[in-house]
Order: C-alpha cells, then structure tokens, then sequence
C-alpha cells in the first residue's frame, strides 16, 4: 500500500515555494478568475508557468482550481483555462460545475479531473457517479466520518482525497447561499464573505456568541489509519494564509507520513500556535458532534513570529528540497567531453563539451572531475554518485567541466518538466433540444403533512415536492392530477440507504413514480423506470450542466437561485427548467444541530437564529438530526411578471414555516398576481452575486 499524497494550499507564489521546500507531494493553486478562493492572491500567466517548472523539477505535482459555478458566458473562458494549463502540463483539474465538468472530459480527454468537493460528495454512491464518468480523484466532503470514509475508499475505484487540517465551514460546501444571499457574494463563486464567523443567538438575541464558528479540524494522529483505509491525498486547508503557515504545516505533516507516526507535543503546538480557533477538533473525523466543536479567534492574537521567521528563513535559501540525480562522464582524447545524467524518475539526458587538450603539465584526473560536477549549489538538484572515466594526459578547464554540469542539469530540467502530449478536440455542440416553455406550471414543496390539508391540492399544482421521510408515513395519497414526488435527503450516508430505499418502496406502493435528486450521490437509490427531477442542491447554472443532467437520465432540473433573470433566460433549456419562486430560501445545511447545540432537544417548536441586525432566520430540523437555516423573508415574485417570460416550464412555491392557510393564501396570490404581505426579498434574480 503506497503512502498518501499530501496536498498543500499555494495561494500566492511564496507559499507555493513554502510548500515545495517542506515536503509537499503537490499543491493547489488558483489561476484565472474561476477559482474558489478569488480572494487569494493566486497566480498571474507567468507566475503559473514559472510555478509548474518549479514544482515539477523537483518532482511536486500541481493541481488547478476551476471548482466554481459557471454561467454559460464563463464557460469557454474557463475551458480555455483549462486548456491553456493542460498544454502547460498541469497534472489534473479540480471542478465543481457539471457543465464544466462535461465540456472537459470530452475537449480535454487525457486531462485528469477531480471532483472539488464543492460537488457535495459524501457517499459511496456519489463517488461511484463521478469516477463512473471519468473523474480519477474525489475530494469528499469534510464532515465525513473514518467510518464513512473507509467505506468509500473501499467502494470506489477512484481516488479519494481527504481535508485533514484547516478551517471547517459550518455548512456542507457547495450547499451554502448564506453569503449569497445575504451580502451578494458567491461562496459558490469563490467569494465567500465568511458569515459563520459573525455572531449570532440562537432563540436570543445576537450577543457574543458564534454558533457557527467551528474550530479548524486537525487529523494528524489519524493518518495511519487513513492510509491503512486506503486514502489517496491528505489536503491541508490554507490557501488564504500566510507562506509561513504554510510552511509549518506542510513540515509537520510531511514528518509524520515519513516516519508513520502521530504528532508529538512540540509539533502540536507548533500547529496551534500557526493558527487555531480555541484549539482543534477531530470530532467529524470521530463521528461526534456538539458544542465542543465550536470556537474562534480573538481579535489580535499576536502572529508566532520566532516559529514563522525559522520557518521563512529555511524556505527561502530553497535548499529544503533536491533531486537525486547521478552523472556518467567521459573525457576522451580527440572527441567532446560526454556527460550523462539520469534521475530516479527514469529521466536521462546526455550532453556534449568541449574537446580535451594534451596536457603540458598536470593532467586532470576523475576525482577531480567527479568534485567539479558535485558542485550542484543553486540547483534543484544534489549528486547522489558520480563516475568518471578519463584518458590518461589529457587537459580540460574548469570552466568547461562547470559548463557541461549546467548543460546537463538544464536539460534534465527540461525532461523533468516536458507536458505530457494530451488530445485537445473541438468543444461539443449542443444537441438540438429546446425544452423552452411559454408559461411556467406551479409546484409546491411542503416540509410538514399539514400543509398540504388546508386547500393546497384543490389548486391543482402540477407537481408536489415531500420530503420522503414525511410521505412515507403517509397512510395513502390523494388523488388527482398532481404529481407526487419524494424528496430525497439532502445529506446522508451510505449507512441510511437501506432505510432510504425502503422508504422509497413504501410510497412506491402508493403510486408514487417520481423522485427530487438534489445530490449526484442520489442517482444510484432511484427505482429503475421511476422520473428523476432534479432540485436545487445539484446548483444547475448554465446549459451545459441541463445537458449534462439530461444525460444523466433527469426529466428536469431546478435552477440555482444565485442566477439572475436573464441568466435564466438566456439558458439554453435542455431539460425542461423550474425556479423557485416563492419561499424562504435555503441558506444552510449543517451536520451539527444547531438547535441542541444551543437551546437542546427542541426541534418540535419553531427555532430562529438572530443575527445583529435583529434578522431572525428560521431553523428546521431535516433528516440524519441535521439542521436546514432558511432565509429571514420569504421570496416573492407574484407581481412580478418577469419569472414566467423565462422560458421555465415549472415554479415552485416552496412552503417551509407557512400555516396551510398560508400556503393556500400564497397560492391564490400567484395566481392573481398579487404584491406581497408583510416583509419580503426579491432574492439574486436582479441583483445578481459577485
């Protein structure tokens, strides 16, 4: 069993040499404006280039991150990206969006993708889709337990990657809207203003605590057991930090996969005092949660200034990491001087100098020529043996033995760091589907059984979104012309899909033929012949992710509700498109209960978390005891006649606190065009995300 890959962060061209030197495997890297962390210093055109001939030299590969949703305008810019780095000779690509993801497995063949986990992966199912089509690593999410990731590892013929150190986000990544939809920016955009360090009161008003400040996650006494499970990459979180931590991390790490070890005290501390929120936690990796898990910052903690300047100090002579390499020299008389050079890598080059002269005095021997070519200083090289063979009274200047090292170095360097030849073939057309509709049918999606008897079903919706544990205790279902569609879970694990699948065949009993797949993972617990529609968590942003689904075998898609009007309505339609239209929008799903975090076991009465401003967002208990934070106002767009001009063949009504009167009062006001009651949000669609 080989030892994990351990992946460093390199937001800026420092902390990329930082990384190197200290024993990274590979690093991470943000190139172009597609990445997410655009707020890292990243990496111009030159400085990506200079970085692949660096980190590949000295035999640290480079992966680039494209892992953002992409409108249909950002999308040849990105595969142009993507194409410029895989010339270049970057080792993979990580993504997020589907359509990105599709445009480049089939323009870019040979070019290795990695499932960002942005993409929400979390079971062995979801891993199986994505390694199914064409993905060779998967980053799964960082909640995940030792027991979900061993089996993953063991079910899944890519390689799985793991976050051991770093900063945890309180919601599953990719899932998150709350930056969004609060401040405008995107932390599916890579813009995240960070909300869940702010803080908040849960049932109390906004005081001094943070409730969704988690601590950063540190798994250095656990590496043996994930190599032991079969972990391909160990990922250090870091990107928007400082070299120097860069540096002490990469370090400890690097030392405790060479000697198969857990952290001693000194290097424990080393990694707090390099940055910690309130110390560390390993509980996700435990299976735990809790309050203990959470913790910030203070205000000016003072940066470790002797730990960081040792560590600045022995990066910056750049001598921490040399490549192995053994020189074969020949000087013969009447003939250049020959000089081999070969690396471990099975690299070999072969250079020619200058011809030797008769010597008048002293004639040169291999000894001194084998110290002459030692002399590696400056290089990203070390001569690990040399062996010489010279004629017997022969003359050669040392100036021209220097020159034949520099010349043969350089030309291992260009071995070393060659692209490996790579198909590049023209982008694919869309098919010819056109699923644009004239006006939008109304869908309704309930989290409670009650709000669906006060009236709702008499309005006829063309479709009913329940979550499947809430229908599957449903003792029939009415009947008429509404479409009932079981909503899977969000998140699970692979644990729950026997209790998933027997639900499924519970309401199939009732006649229920129709699913909402929010998570790629979902794709593998569908009954064979029964319709897929696909919900909001997939995050569809642009036409090619529809087309992407669509072959996927989806019937629809709902559209990500970070995308503007126009957006929407320039889409081209693939799958017949729904938006939600009306509701208190997700903001979060959390694997901690916020609610018994706080306040207890209270999930049977309403929950709020407050924020400073006094804006109280609703807190919802969904499936696995995890928490769903909805927005402070509901959506409405009843008087807007804009959303039905979209080409979008369904809009949702999504019921989440509302009374059944409500819900059916809602109804009516779609219905007839109505303003809205009370306070109320226009949501992205005008306003847009950075």
């Amino acid at each position: 069993m080989s030892r994990p890959e351990l992946l460093s962060p390199a937001g800026s061209p420092e902390a990329l040499r930082a990384a190197v030197q200290n024993g990274a495997d590979a690093v991470y890297l943000g190139w172009g404006d597609f990445n997410a962390r655009r707020s890292a210093k990243n990496f111009s055109d030159e400085e990506f280039a200079d970085a692949l001939r660096y980190c590949h030299v000295r035999g640290v590969r480079v992966f680039l991150t494209l892992n953002t949703l992409l409108t249909d305008r950002e999308l040849p810019r990105a595969v142009e990206i993507a194409a410029q780095a895989c010339r270049l000779g970057v080792d993979a690509v990580l993504v997020q969006d589907w359509g990105l993801f599709d445009l480049l497995r089939q323009s870019l063949p040979d070019l290795p993708l990695h499932a960002s986990t942005q993409m929400s992966v979390f079971t062995s199912g979801g891993a199986n889709e994505v390694a199914a089509d064409g993905c060779q690593r998967v980053v799964i999410a960082r909640e995940c337990s030792a027991e979900d990731t061993k089996e993953i590892c063991a079910n899944c013929p890519a390689e799985v990657e793991v976050f051991v150190h770093g900063a945890l986000c309180m919601c599953y990544s990719g899932q998150c809207a709350m930056s969004a939809l609060i401040g405008g920016r995107s932390g599916n955009r890579g813009r995240c203003a960070q909300p869940c360090r702010m803080p908040y009161g849960v049932n109390e008003p906004a005081g001094k605590k943070y409730p969704l400040s988690l601590k950063d996650s540190c798994l250095a006494g656990e590496l043996r057991a994930m190599e032991d499970m079969g972990v391909a990459c160990l990922k250090l979180e870091g990107r928007m930090k400082r070299p120097e931590y860069v540096a002490v991390i990469t370090r400890i790490y690097a030392r405790l996969l060479k000697e198969g070890r857990g952290p001693t005290s000194a290097e424990e501390a080393d990694l707090a005092q390099a940055f910690s929120r309130s110390g560390f936690t390993d509980w996700y990796w435990q299976g735990k949660h809790g309050p203990e898990m959470f913790g910030t910052r203070p205000e000016n903690t003072p940066e470790p200034k002797a730990l960081f300047d040792e560590a600045r100090a022995a990066y910056e002579k750049g001598d921490l990491r040399t490549v192995p390499v053994r020189f074969d020299c020949e000087i013969r008389a009447g003939t250049p001087c020959l000089l081999t050079v070969s690396d471990a890598d099975g690299h070999t080059v072969t250079v020619t100098g200058a011809v030797p002269e008769a010597a008048r005095n002293r004639a040169i021997t291999a000894s001194e020529i084998e110290e002459r070519l030692k002399k590696t200083g400056g290089t990203a090289f070390r001569c690990e043996k040399a062996a010489v063979r010279v004629d017997e009274g022969l003359a050669l200047a040392a100036s021209a033995v220097n020159a034949l090292r520099r010349d043969g170095l350089s030309a291992l360097e260009d071995a070393r760091t060659a692209p490996p030849e790579r198909r590049e073939l023209p982008l694919p057309e869309l098919p010819d589907i056109d699923c644009t509709a004239d006006v939008p049918r109304f869908t309704v999606s309930v989290t409670n059984a009650a709000q669906l008897t006060g009236g709702l079903l008499d309005l006829r919706p063309a479709r009913a979104y329940v979550p499947l544990e809430l229908m599957a205790d449903f003792p029939a279902l009415p009947i008429g012309d509404t479409e009932w569609c079981a909503v899977l879970p969000r998140v699970w694990r692979d644990r729950d899909e026997p209790r998933l699948r027997a639900m499924l065949e519970r309401v199939g009993a009732m006649g229920v033929r129709a699913v909402a797949v929010g998570n790629i993972g979902h794709l593998s617990l569908v009954p064979e012949s029964w319709t897929a529609c696909g919900d909001f968590g997939l995050n569809v942003f642009n036409g090619r992710s529809l087309d992407y689904l669509r072959k996927k075998g989806l019937s629809s898609a709902c559209l990500s509700f970070e995308l503007r009007f126009a957006q929407m309505r320039d889409m081209p339609k693939m799958l017949p498109a729904e938006a939600i239209v009306y509701g208190r929008l997700p903001l979060m799903v959390t694997e901690n209960c916020l609610i018994q975090n706080s306040v207890g076991c209270r999930c049977d009465r309403p929950n709020f978390l407050n924020d400073r401003t006094g804006a109280s967002f609703p807190l919802l208990p969904v499936f696995g005891h995890r928490t769903e934070v909805q927005n402070s106002k509901p959506l409405w767009l009843a008087d807007r006649a804009d959303y039905k001009r979209l080409g979008l063949a369904y809009a949702r009504l999504r019921f989440t606190t509302e009374t059944p009167e409500e819900c059916v009062r809602v109804y009516r006001g779609y219905l007839e065009g109505r303003g809205p009651d009370g306070e109320f949000t226009r949501g992205l669609y005008e306003r847009g995300v950075e």
